[in-house]
């Protein structure tokens, strides 16, 4: 071609050339090329996380109840990253968005998840709608001051009480709309970049006061048959929920239809855009529940879970919200809520320093994911249930647990879906606990002195939590804090030789690759791995002689 027949090629060209860009232009700047949605898959009774296709440990923080408004987030950003948290869970409020039925506003949603990609943070999106704490306050006016629409839970003298009640077929019709509305405007906002990685149904479902919905629906379901779905789970022969279950038919029951009523809402938002759903539970004691009514009757306790499990299978689980700081009966919830049918998440939990330590022992449950509430410098306090106030110093626990997670998340997700993870956080009264590897026994103790043997005291304040990792065969990843670990035989081999091959200090890049630092030996081996005030990761390599 001469040089003439180029210009002239060229000249043709430049025109389209300009339009391509303008188009361009209009079009705004190119995303990035879609990743798997966020799933949560199950095998062999354990279960995972997957974000972008790969394991992901939730290192999360709730914000307070009134921290979603665009104003609120520069007190959150701050708090966010003090505490080195990797996802955060904000409400989204029913009123919020659709303050006129039928009209929408999602501009809160649109700044929120634009400044967490800023902050490099993921998202857990609450919907606070028919229940909130069991009651309808982020409810639209239009629906929580329409009784006669919308009605409330009758209780058996025939008054009636603040929760909505789960046989409105109005107010599921209205919660199902708007809850679609908002995953579809997530979906065209978010659907390939996946900032939002899970949602969360409904809030702290069920009923203060009485222990199932007394309208002529509430007795006609009593006196109906058992759902084949929750005969399966719980074993149970054919029959009326009050011929099946007797005295706990009222509360099985009221169980049943609230978690019906949220499975038509999940199933409905996960029809638009399938993200991974949860509902949370207001708990009961574990040890000393009292009557349903005094606790959330009808939500997700730990004694309906199987019923939950079987109602609503568009939740991908049901998590516990802990605010009790007794180690015995956090970890009992934590026994209960990590079943082969249902992932543990630790959705909620106290932000007093009692707390922190809990992190651990929720890993060795093998959980998805912790997250303490109210994890903001808004200048609220939750207190008895949590801190006095949220301060740098307040968050600091929490911030050093997660810094010394943070590199181990997805080693973490990995190996816990193959069982290969244990945890445990110092408990209250005893000052030692023994975990069982089974190749290996780990004595892990509380307030010893780095050297000799004098026996536990437990730590001034109760800080001490470790989580161990198998990398392989005799070789284990330890951290943790203010603990002592001892390697030990197997029950029923106590007199077998063994030692510490190898005690390797390093750290996990951004990348998961392994930098050594020093060797462990004489003095940091001889009295047990004493792990102290700073981050350290230890590879222990264990042999036989």
């Amino acid at each position: 071609m001469t040089l003439s027949a180029r210009r002239s090629l060229r000249r043709l060209l430049l025109p389209l050339l300009c339009m391509g860009v303008a188009t361009l232009a209009l079009a705004g700047p190119l995303r990035a090329a879609s990743t798997p949605l966020p799933r949560v898959v199950t095998a062999d009774g354990r279960h995972q996380l997957q974000v972008d296709g790969k394991p992901y440990l939730i290192l999360g923080a709730q914000v307070n109840n009134s921290s979603n408004w665009p104003a609120m987030l520069p007190a959150v950003w701050p708090a966010i990253e003090a505490l080195h948290a990797n996802t955060v869970q904000v409400p989204i409020g029913w009123g919020q968005i659709e303050p006129v039925q039928g009209q929408f506003d999602f501009s809160f949603l649109d700044t929120l998840v634009t400044q967490a990609r800023e902050h490099d943070v993921r998202l857990v999106l609450l919907w606070f709608a028919t229940w909130k704490n069991n009651g309808p306050n982020y409810a639209p006016s239009w629906v929580k001051l329409d009784n006669k629409r919308y009605p409330r839970v009758v209780k058996k003298d025939g008054s009636t009480l603040g929760s909505l009640s789960p046989f409105g077929a109005a107010t599921l019709e209205a919660d199902r709309a708007a809850f679609v509305a908002l995953m579809k405007h997530l979906r065209q906002i978010d659907g390939d970049r996946h900032t939002v990685i899970m949602v969360q149904v409904e809030n702290e479902s069920g009923t203060y006061g009485t222990d199932r919905d007394y309208s002529a629906a509430g007795d006609k379901l009593l006196q109906s048959p058992v759902p084949a779905a929750v005969l399966q789970k719980t074993g149970k022969s054919a029959g009326s929920w009050s011929q099946v279950f007797g005295k706990d038919a009222a509360e099985y029951s009221y169980a049943w239809a609230i978690a019906h009523y949220i499975e038509q809402v999940a199933a409905a938002g996960k029809a638009v855009y399938n993200l991974p759903m949860y509902a949370n539970a207001a708990l009961r004691d574990p040890f000393n529940p009292g009557p349903p009514g005094g606790y959330s009757s009808g939500g997700p306790t730990d004694n309906v879970i199987g019923i939950w499990r079987a109602a609503a299978p568009s939740l991908d689980f049901v998590a516990p919200d802990i605010y009790m700081r007794e180690w015995k009966k956090y970890t009992a919830v934590l026994d209960r809520y990590s079943r082969p049918d249902n992932a543990l998440f630790v959705a909620e939990t106290g932000n007093d320093t009692a707390y922190a330590r809990y992190v651990f022992a929720t890993l060795g449950h093998q959980a998805i994911g912790f997250s303490p509430f109210g994890m903001d410098y808004t200048k609220y306090s939750n207190w008895p249930l949590g801190a006095k106030a949220i301060t740098p110093e307040t968050i600091q626990p929490f911030a050093a647990n997660y810094e010394l997670l943070a590199p181990l998340a997805g080693l973490i997700a990995t190996r816990s879906f193959e069982g290969k993870v244990w945890g445990a956080s110092e408990p209250d009264d005893t000052h030692e606990e023994t975990l069982d590897l089974g190749d290996w026994r780990v004595q892990v103790s509380y307030g010893r002195p780095q050297f000799g043997v004098d026996p536990p005291q437990g730590n001034p304040k109760k800080l001490g939590g470790v989580v161990i990792v198998q990398l392989a065969h005799n070789e284990y990843l330890v951290a943790g804090y203010h603990a002592r670990v001892n390697f030990m035989p197997p029950k029923g081999h106590d007199g077998q030789h063994f030692l510490l091959e190898k005690v390797q200090e390093g750290r996990y890049d951004d990348n998961g690759q392994w930098h050594f630092i020093r060797e462990w030996n004489g003095d940091q081996t001889d009295y047990g791995l004493n792990l102290t005030s700073q981050p350290q990761v230890l590879r222990v390599k264990l042999a036989t002689y």
